[in-house]
Parts: C-alpha cells; structure tokens; sequence
C-alpha cells in the first residue's frame, strides 16, 4: 500500500504573466479542484516588474498563495523558492503560460501513485504525449537530450518539460545540495537526485502546444540554449568529479 497523502503544493513561476495570470490560474484551480487531495497553489513572482502580482491577489482565489521578490532571478531559483515555502507531501511544479495543458497535472499525481515514484516528469517523448512544437527545437531538444543521457546517465528521455511532480523528502534531501538558479535547474535536481539513490524516477504524458514567443534566430534564445549546455556541464562537473553534491550546501529547505 502506497503512503496516503494529505497535501499537493503546486508552484507555479511566473515572468511578466499580467495579461495571462488570472485565465492561468482560475484553469489550473478548476483542474485542482478535481483531484481527491487538499492542495495549495503557490505562484511566485519572480520579479516585480508588472502588476502580476496585484492581479493575482484581486481574483482571491483561496488556495492561491503568491509570493516573489523585486528583482528577476529565473525559472529554477524562481521554482526553489516556491518549494521552500511549500507544506505539501507531493510538490509539482507547472510553468506559467499554459504550454502545457494543465490537464496532465490529474495524469501525473495517478502516474505518482501507480508507481509510487520519488518524481514524475512530465514527457514530450511518452508515446501518448500530445505535441505540438516547432522542428527547431524538436531537433535542438533531442542533441540536449543525447547530451544529458551521455552526461549523466538518467534513465528517463524527457528532463525538460515544465511539469513535475516530486516526493517531499527527495526535495527535503535534494534542495538543500543545488547552486543552479536559471538555466540548468531541472537536470541538477533530477541527476542529483538520481546519485543519492532516488531511483523510481518515471515519464508521464503531457499535452504541449508551444505557442508563445520561440524565434529560433533570437539573440535571447541562443543566449537561453548556450548557457542552459554550459550549466549543464557545470553540474557534471560538479556531481561526476568534484562529487561535490555529496555534502549539504545549507539547510534553507525544512
């Protein structure tokens, strides 16, 4: 018998979401309003730069907790510092902007349970996954992906995909290890955790329409992709020879 949980914490990272924040979020509570569990959503604001934040606290949605900080720090800084806050047994987070229906949220607490996983990640490569995304990154996510498997050796094809659900002691052990802020947030958590033996690490379909800004020829996202693969081969450095993900960074998670 898996262990009962009473509790889901879902962050949800939010970047200059003002025009989409409230339609965001009144779909995602319709969602979790669905599951059998008791769940809080936490939205972090990473960086006060728009009126998300005055919006989202407007609509008074009562599970809504938001929080941030003044200045933009990036998704995985953005996604620790929800986690840090979170009271859940299960912590998921989903990326704001609904690239991904958030649908999958159901699909991957009954992944959860079914294999009573350490982590679910949600994957572009599950065979029942709904995709729908340019070729150019299709092609620049399957060399990350032959990158991340050379590198570190996970078991899983999909590490990037903004939709993941995590058992609270992997992050209680896990976070507390991790230097990563922006780019690389996703595969340290995952390679780290996977090297201290969390191991029922598994795949679960989503649905992802990538609509949103994406030029493949923009100067921020070539400047997003060099960074992401050079903070990559920082954590393997870091995990694979100076082995320094061995000893507790600091005791921010509790």
């Amino acid at each position: 018998m898996g262990q009962k949980l009473k509790l889901v914490s879902l962050i949800i990272p939010a970047y200059k979401q003002e025009r989409t924040i409230e339609r965001d979020l009144k779909r995602i509570v319709k969602v979790m309003d669905q599951i059998r569990y008791n769940y809080e959503i936490i939205v972090v604001v990473d960086g006060e730069l728009d009126n998300t934040t005055n919006i989202i606290k407007k609509i008074k949605l009562p599970r809504v907790i938001v929080t941030g900080y003044g200045e933009n720090h990036g998704k995985g800084y953005a996604i620790r510092y929800g986690m840090q806050k979170a009271s859940g047994d299960i912590i998921a987070f989903i990326d704001s902007g609904m690239d991904i229906n958030p649908n999958g949220l159901s699909m991957l607490l009954e992944h959860f349970e079914w294999y009573h996983a350490d982590i679910i990640v949600g994957s572009k490569l599950h065979p029942v996954s709904k995709i729908h995304y340019p070729m150019q990154r299709r092609v620049l996510s399957w060399g990350y992906r032959l990158l991340v498997k050379i590198l570190f050796g996970l078991k899983i094809r999909d590490t990037q995909a903004g939709l993941k659900f995590y058992k609270r002691e992997v992050l209680e052990d896990v976070l507390p290890r991790l230097v990563v802020e922006k780019y690389a947030f996703d595969i340290e958590l995952l390679a780290v955790a996977y090297s201290l033996g969390y191991k029922r690490i598994y795949e679960a379909p989503i649905e992802l329409d990538f609509t949103g800004y994406s030029s493949i020829t923009s100067k921020n996202f070539w400047h997003t992709v060099t960074n992401m693969v050079i903070d990559t081969f920082i954590v393997f450095y870091r995990l694979k020879i100076r082995k320094c993900y061995n000893r507790r960074k600091n005791a921010a998670y509790a």
